[in-house]
């Protein structure tokens, strides 16, 4: 969607999350942006996205996220229709820098196009519920209100929902989990570290999804104590499956940043690591 009918979009889609207290609260919409409220708060760091009450908070945040009816297209058609568009960007970046190329073509030896049919015919077999998503659950979108830093809970608020859609629930936690690894508040070139040990354990996974499910799933506190590892089972294959397209999805977006963007980051070196972050994800899975 491009220029008036998205900027009508995503003020629809702000004032229905500031209304159910989701977002912050929505004071005006004029031609050329909106007045939201002002929140005394700073930005989680990367690590504090491993801690347990700030974990459990952010599960709980998504769930009811994932909860909302928004007035947008129901199919899952974002993630792999803005894919293609990147992929079809990326096959034709064209860079004068003789180590940007050195670079790119390193990346293009993965055979992008067949490497992506095989990753859509795995995840098509993978069941998630399509769900409103967030799509970008990173630290730097995760304010932690001023104030309320010591409550045990309703002490975190997601902002920034610029690449929001209806999407397959697997890749909002996926991608959450893969955020645990990169901090990009290292002040050197790259500026951005990546850690790949950061990868949530099974253990802290389990510890998010059996905080998610709660809220997200009516009725989940009836269920017996088997059905409810059963469920959490199959949660951690969905979203350790969808991991590898945010990998994949990030790594895309983040070639053809190193064309267009002006913003001092080694947006090659990025996508390098999420690539490299793909193919260690998929030996591990076994797929």
């Amino acid at each position: 969607l491009q220029g008036a009918e998205a900027m009508v979009l995503e003020s629809v889609m702000f004032a229905i999350l500031a209304e159910r207290a989701l977002g912050p609260k929505l004071y005006g919409i004029f031609p050329q942006g909106r007045l939201e409220e002002f929140i005394p708060s700073r930005k989680l760091s990367t690590e504090e996205l491993s801690l347990p009450d700030i974990s459990a908070e952010i599960a709980e945040k998504m769930a009811r996220f994932h909860g909302m009816k928004m007035p947008f297209n129901k199919e899952p058609k974002w993630l792999f229709g803005t894919m293609e568009k990147y992929l079809n960007q990326v096959l034709r970046v064209k860079f004068t820098r003789e180590s940007k190329t050195r670079k790119l073509n390193k990346l293009l030896a993965y055979n992008l196009p067949q490497e992506m049919n095989n990753l859509r015919a795995m995840l098509e077999a993978t069941p998630s519920p399509v769900v409103f998503c967030h799509n970008d659950c990173q630290e730097g979108n995760i304010l932690l209100l001023e104030g309320r830093e010591d409550s045990e809970n309703q002490k975190l608020m997601l902002i920034d929902f610029e690449y929001s859609s209806y999407n397959y629930r697997g890749f909002d936690i996926g991608n959450h989990f893969c955020e645990w690894m990169y901090d990009y508040t290292y002040e050197k070139y790259p500026f951005f570290k990546a850690t790949p040990l950061k990868y949530p354990s099974r253990k802290q996974q389990l510890h998010f999804i059996s905080s998610y499910l709660p809220v997200f799933h009516h009725g989940f506190e009836n269920l017996s104590h088997e059905e409810k590892s059963k469920l959490e089972e199959e949660v951690l294959i969905e979203v350790n499956r969808f991991a590898l397209a945010s990998h994949f999805f990030w790594g895309l977006w983040s070639i053809i940043q190193a064309k267009i963007s002006s913003i001092e980051f080694g947006y090659l070196e990025y996508a390098q690591s999420r690539f490299d972050a793909y193919f260690d994800q998929k030996r591990k899975l076994k797929v």
